[in-house]
């Protein structure tokens, strides 16, 4: 039996323009499920939280900077063997720049499909490699071109707050982080807010250096051009690319804590199906179960025929 690997990232963004509640919680939630239900081992499942962590939560935790996140999913792809299973999880803002699907790291430092589909093109084969990102416009967020569940005719909207951050609230993130890296605004973040879609790369660049997504580094055009196939990766994604990801307050029905809403339900849809279900069949009756509470988010499902099939992390 291979090694089975995972990163669990929860981003509330606690000091940022649009903070979100459910983000830690659920990053909490799928870290258990991994270690009680999918028999990943404590020591090999890497969580990265912006808020505090209590002692008897039994885990530590680093902050979940663009630059962190990017390095634990290396710490997995570097070790990985034919037989691994790898998971990703992201819970937190997400956007779209340039036509790109965009996760948003606690700094600003956006992580973009074409960062996410390099590190798919380092695995070796009959590697597993499973991505949830229950973020705002992620659908095709590993620029897959096998769109087993895809779009789907949006309904009436309902009222609720979304992952999604803004070029705005973008901005406002970067400001906040040269604060904190310099103890004050250095000049770096010089753009005003009607033109940082234009300078965000140079902006990235200017604060994080190498440390910026690959589309944003001069000389790093060849390496991205090409796309993954479609036997490579499996993402299951909250929503559509032009939908948002719903962020549901603390209720009784989600047992007095905030979720995002599609975590919420997949986890709620693996332990009604007794763990065992495959990936196209999961994201079908996550689908329905957001029908009523969330009309207007469809997650969807990217990846070959056969990893459509494959049970949910089990090779």
């Amino acid at each position: 039996m291979g090694k089975r690997l995972a990163v669990v990232v929860g981003c509330n963004y606690p000091m940022g323009p649009s903070p979100l509640r459910g983000c830690i919680n659920d990053a909490v939630a799928i870290r258990k499920l991994l270690l009680e239900r999918f028999h990943f081992d404590a020591s090999n499942v890497r969580i990265l939280i912006d808020g505090l962590v209590p002692v008897s939560a039994g885990f530590t935790t680093v902050r979940p900077t663009g630059a962190n996140i990017k390095a634990a999913i290396d710490w997995m792809v570097e070790q990985a063997k034919p037989g691994d299973v790898l998971f990703f999880h992201f819970s937190g803002h997400g956007t779209i720049d340039g036509g790109h699907q965009v996760i948003v790291p606690s700094d600003g430092n956006l992580i973009k499909d074409v960062d996410l589909r390099q590190f798919i093109r380092r695995l070796p084969e009959r590697v597993s490699f499973t991505i949830i990102s229950d973020s705002c416009h992620s659908g095709g967020l590993i620029d897959k071109k096998k769109e087993q569940i895809g779009p789907a005719t949006i309904r009436r909207s309902v009222n609720h707050v979304g992952r999604r951050m803004s070029d705005e609230d973008i901005y406002e993130l970067l400001k906040i982080e040269e604060r904190i890296r310099y103890g004050t605004v250095q000049g770096g973040v010089r753009s005003s807010r009607s033109d940082i879609k234009s300078h965000i790369g140079s902006l990235l660049v200017q604060l994080f250096g190498d440390e910026a997504s690959l589309e944003f580094q001069p000389g790093q055009r060849d390496v991205i051009k090409r796309s993954i196939t479609e036997d490579e990766g499996i993402l299951l994604s909250g929503c559509q690319e032009n939908e948002t990801s719903a962020d549901v307050p603390a209720s009784p029905r989600t047992g007095g804590l905030a979720h995002g809403a599609f975590t919420f339900a997949v986890l709620k849809t693996l332990r009604e199906s007794h763990y065992q279900l495959n990936n196209y069949d999961l994201v079908m009756k996550v689908r329905k179960a957001l029908l009523s509470e969330q009309p207007d988010q469809h997650p969807c499902l990217y990846s070959s025929d056969g990893n459509a099939k494959a049970t949910f992390l089990v090779v």
